[in-house]
């Protein structure tokens, strides 16, 4: 309970800090048979989908580090997904809001690719 109530807090606190650099939410928690999306969002033309990855300390890499292969995986299955809701397909990226701590949060722009 406490570990959700933490994501959710973060993710709140991401969605507050890109809305804060002009994205406009779009959708948070979208979920599929593949995984889960904590936050989808407007970034002019493009719709970003974004992990939001909380540490309570920098150990073992920080939150960054945590979004593995598999995780980005998961998440390009979701978004394939969420696409196919969509009447005409927007350009797309795949960001990282990584939070570890009380420390301001670190927006990874890009943070990869849908390599197929």
């Amino acid at each position: 309970m406490l570990k959700s109530l933490l994501g959710q807090s973060a993710e709140a606190r991401a969605e507050a800090f890109l809305a804060s650099h002009g994205l406009t939410p779009v959708a948070r928690n979208w979920r599929c048979r593949f995984g889960e999306i904590d936050l989808i969002m407007q970034d002019g033309a493009t719709r970003v989908f974004i992990e939001v990855r909380l540490r309570s300390r920098s150990d073992f890499g920080g939150a960054a580090a945590s979004v593995t292969a598999t995780k980005q995986h998961k998440l390009l299955a979701a978004a394939r997904q969420y696409l196919t809701t969509l009447k005409t397909l927007p350009p797309c990226r795949f960001d990282v809001v990584a939070i570890t701590g009380n420390a301001a949060p670190d927006w990874i722009k890009n943070a990869f690719d849908d390599v197929g």
